[in-house]
Order: C-alpha cells, then structure tokens, then sequence
C-alpha cells in the first residue's frame, strides 16, 4: 500500500491519536521500521508521509510530532483516512 521505492523510511500505522474522551480523525501514530528510540525519530519531524489507498487514491501527510519513548511518531493527514488503513503501511519521503 505504498511506494517503497521512493520512500525514505516505510511505517506502519498503529492507531488513530486518540485521547480519554476524543479520537482525532486526521492525526494516526505510525511506527517506523528501524527506528528504536526517540533520537532516532525526530529525524523524520517534517517528513511528507504518503498512504496509497487500494483503490490508487494518495492520501498526504507529515509526521507532526514524537509519540512517546519508542520512536513512533504522530502523523497528520489533510484528509482522514478511511479505517482499513490501520494496520498497513506508509512511505515516508
């Protein structure tokens, strides 16, 4: 579900951003491959993130912020991503 020839890193979507109360729509925790601790991760603050639907349609997103000690980080998309996207991958250019 991504293009890993052109991508920098590939990542796995984990979760939508979710709080006690609220579940953000646009933001998911993506987990990058390779990437073990939160030095690591903050290389890819900023980074163009890029789901491809199976249908062809390309969702674009960046990588927001450091989602705990793990090295996952947050990303937000413009437009949220349906449901079947969790659990798949994504490229990061």
């Amino acid at each position: 579900m991504c293009s890993p020839g052109f991508a920098l890193a590939v990542g796995v979507i984990v979760n939508y951003r979710i709080g006690p109360k609220t579940q953000r729509p646009h933001e998911y925790v993506v987990r990058i491959e390779g990437v073990s601790d939160r030095d690591e991760a903050s290389a890819y603050l900023g980074r163009r993130v890029e789901w491809v639907s199976p249908k062809g349609e390309r969702f674009v997103g960046s990588v927001a912020r450091l989602h705990g000690n793990n090295g996952a980080v947050v990303v937000r998309f413009r437009k949220g991503l349906p449901g079947t996207a969790l659990g798949t991958r994504v490229a990061i250019l």
